[in-house]
């Protein structure tokens, strides 16, 4: 089963390295992986989506997590009504004649065309993960050349009660 954890850390060197090595040594797959900044100066927010086969690994992945120095809180956002989109760049083959017609398939997923070449187009579109799956499955016929997605980014909806596991810290 696919799990959202976030994390909130401090923004210092190695400690992605040493979050991602945790989960290599419990052999949990990172399906993806998104950082930036936070709203707080020198904090960052990272959201992973993993797969794991039972829900004591969840538990225990994030009492290991909540063991690093720089960690500053976790939570499995899974169950929670969240908010959650990723980027995907998609260049597709795109002659003058079938452009027109390429455009006719993005627009009802709101995607943009942000580059034309000879021979291509690039293709932005942001959304869930089923919204991008089901676009490359609509641009597979033209031809698909790359695609490069920045991987789920999420967090709880609102002001619902959080269920998280949380250190008390403090930003000087």
């Amino acid at each position: 089963m696919k799990r959202i954890i976030t994390l909130t850390v401090m923004n210092r060197s190695g400690v992605l390295n040493r979050i991602t090595g945790l989960f290599t040594k419990r052999h949990y797959n990172i399906e993806s992986i998104s950082v930036g900044h936070s709203e707080i100066e020198g904090v960052s927010r990272i959201t992973f989506v993993v797969n794991v086969k039972e829900e004591k690994e969840v538990e225990q992945i994030t009492k290991q997590l909540n063991k690093q120095i720089d960690v500053l809180k976790v939570m499995d956002i899974t169950n929670q009504s969240i908010v959650a989109r990723e980027l995907a760049l998609i260049k597709v083959v795109a002659n003058p004649s079938t452009r027109m017609e390429i455009y006719g398939v993005i627009e009802p997923f709101r995607a943009s065309i942000i580059d034309v070449s000879r021979d291509s187009v690039v293709v932005q579109v942001t959304g869930e993960p089923n919204k991008i799956e089901a676009l490359i499955d609509l641009l597979k016929p033209y031809g698909i050349k790359e695609i490069a997605r920045t991987g789920l980014t999420a967090f709880p909806r609102g002001t619902q009660k959080l269920q998280q596991s949380e250190k008390t810290f403090s930003i000087v």
